[in-house]
């Protein structure tokens, strides 16, 4: 591997990288090094080293499916009702 290195410049929410820095501090490291270490691992395991999901809720789909409900209660066209909770023993 090539001892060469190169200047990688991020752009992010400051609140994040405040974050980001006192964490590192934390543990002993600074932002550069936590840095490198995903981006090692990343190549190493060529992989993101944890999931990356869409949360259903936000689907199209879903949202559409809402808005319809929405404009249903809104027209009348469904009326909601209160009920008790019932509380089951075990």
């Amino acid at each position: 591997m090539s001892s060469e290195t190169t200047v990688f410049s991020v752009r992010m929410n400051s609140d994040v990288k405040n974050s980001l820095d006192e964490f590192c501090a934390a543990v002993g490291m600074n932002a550069n090094t936590a840095i490198n270490m995903f981006a090692r691992v990343v190549t190493r395991e060529k992989r993101l080293p944890f999931d990356v999901a869409i949360d259903p809720f936000y689907d199209e789909r879903n949202i559409r499916r809402l808005l319809k409900i929405k404009a249903d209660v809104e027209s009348g066209q469904v009326k909601l009702t209160e009920h008790e909770l019932i509380e089951v023993d075990d």
